[in-house]
């Protein structure tokens, strides 16, 4: 597959690596020379330096023969016009951009990106990505990522085991037979720093982060097994009234168990944009590191503080500090993935990644066969990938067991019409089952391999 990809920033340069890895033909463009300079020395890819909205520096990428185009860049209006120029003057197939700005994503106008208007076919919004991403960290609290599959019936969650966890120094497939009516599988454990996907004599220790499929109807049943609290969050301050911070509070005021929210904004033309926008939620003006307005809001009787603004220190900062004052649980919105590792020291329970959140979006427009939902794990070190199995693929109407799978994957869960069920060595894949794999980054071609039926994405 031949691609384009426009912006060489952090997200972009993440999709090439991705795709360059499974041998794609990947040109990146960027308006940044130094930006290029590094993509195209640090992956195999072809660089071009030039604005990706103009056409002769797309025709220089090779748009005539592209058959994917991904506007990444820092500008919505540019990100757009690439994806214009690229269906009017080369016939592009396929064009994804990622817009920011919420009134080019207002629902009444999404007539915008029809074919015979602005032709985009996919368009990506990190914001809302990564408020979604929030709000499910809230909803599985005791948990430091978590993600849905399988129509909302399936939940990857990762936990960080500590000394009172009742399964430690358990072979897991002894887990297995002691709690054998749980619909639930560790597919992989980062210990002292590296993921790796576990072998069934592979014990659990304190201190690994370990990530788990669990059917959603045993969330409780499966965070309490593995010494987690599942405790309601009922009252939560958001520090950030931005965009991020906006689309969390007005994603809570619609939910029906009615969570109640602050949201706390230092500056003052954005929190009173905010405040005329919410309805039931109280948005207070300052900074979100002042004990004073910390304590004004109740931080010592909220049960969660969810630090979204646009500085990543700030946000580890206020997590650390909501904590020292008596909230119990922090979550910090973190760009730079290495500074992940100070979330121990700081007592910060979990972090959203924009970067992440928006390359797994990305993604999952972009794979091959019937390939559903792709989401991204650490500094993209793996994928879980859920896909829907088709009657020619090598896995269909085979058993777990005999299907060759690199050492690096394990199947988490399979959808059997309407039904879940925790898979097996003995499971047999059949045609229209999906099912969601834990796949090493190595072994994602592989995977997509025994998958695909053909490029029948375009």
């Amino acid at each position: 597959m031949k691609v384009i990809i426009c912006g060489a920033g952090q997200v972009g340069w993440q999709i090439a690596r991705h795709l360059a890895s499974e041998k794609n033909d990947v040109t990146v463009v960027d308006n940044n020379a130094e930006l290029v300079r590094r993509a195209t020395e640090s992956l195999d890819v072809s660089g071009i330096t030039g604005f990706a909205s103009y056409p002769d520096i797309l025709d220089r990428a090779g748009a005539r023969d592209a058959d994917m185009i991904i506007a990444a860049t820092f500008s919505d209006e540019v990100n757009m016009v690439t994806c214009q120029v690229a269906h009017s003057v080369f016939s592009v197939p396929r064009k994804i951009a990622r817009l920011r700005s919420q009134s080019y994503l207002d629902a009444i106008y999404s007539d915008l990106y029809r074919r015979d208007h602005m032709p985009i076919d996919v368009v990506i919004s990190p914001e809302r990505e990564v408020a979604e991403a929030a709000i499910q960290r809230l909803q599985a609290p005791a948990t430091f990522d978590t993600e849905l599959f399988l129509d909302g019936k399936a939940q990857l969650i990762g936990v960080t085991l500590e000394d009172a966890c009742a399964v430690l120094d358990t072979p897991l497939r002894q887990l297995t037979e002691l709690f054998s009516t749980l619909r639930a599988i560790v597919v992989a454990i980062r210990r002292k720093g590296t993921l790796f996907a576990p072998e069934p004599g592979d014990q659990l220790f304190a201190g690994d982060q370990v990530y788990i499929f669990t059917h959603t109807e045993d969330l409780g049943r499966t965070l309490e097994i593995f010494g987690k609290s599942a405790k309601k969050r009922e009252r939560v301050i958001i520090i950030g009234g931005g965009n991020v911070g906006l689309a969390v509070a007005k994603s809570l005021e619609e939910r029906s168990d009615r969570i109640r929210a602050k949201v706390i904004e230092r500056d003052r033309d954005t929190a009173e944009a905010a405040a005329d926008v919410l309805e039931r939620t109280i948005v207070l003006h300052g900074d979100g590191l002042d004990l004073e307005l910390l304590a004004e809001a109740n931080i010592d009787k909220a049960d969660a503080v969810l630090a979204v603004t646009d500085d990543d220190k700030t946000n580890l900062l206020a997590s650390a500090r909501a904590k020292a004052a008596g909230c119990p649980m922090a979550i910090a919105l973190v760009n730079d993935p290495t500074l992940s590792s100070l979330m121990a020291p700081l007592n910060i329970d979990a972090f959203v990644n924009p970067r992440a959140t928006t390359v797994s979006s990305i993604l999952r427009h972009i794979r091959h066969g019937r390939v559903r939902t792709v989401y991204s794990i650490g500094d993209a070190e793996a994928e879980v990938i859920e896909a829907q199995v088709m009657a020619p693929s090598p896995i269909a109407n085979h058993r777990i067991r005999d299907i060759a799978f690199p050492e690096g994957v394990l199947v988490g869960a399979v959808k059997k019409g309407n039904s879940v069920i925790r898979p097996t060595a003995s499971t047999k894949i059949e045609e229209g089952d999906v099912i969601a794999l834990f796949c090493m980054a190595q072994d994602v071609p592989e995977v997509e391999r025994l998958l695909q039926v053909g490029i029948d994405f375009f």
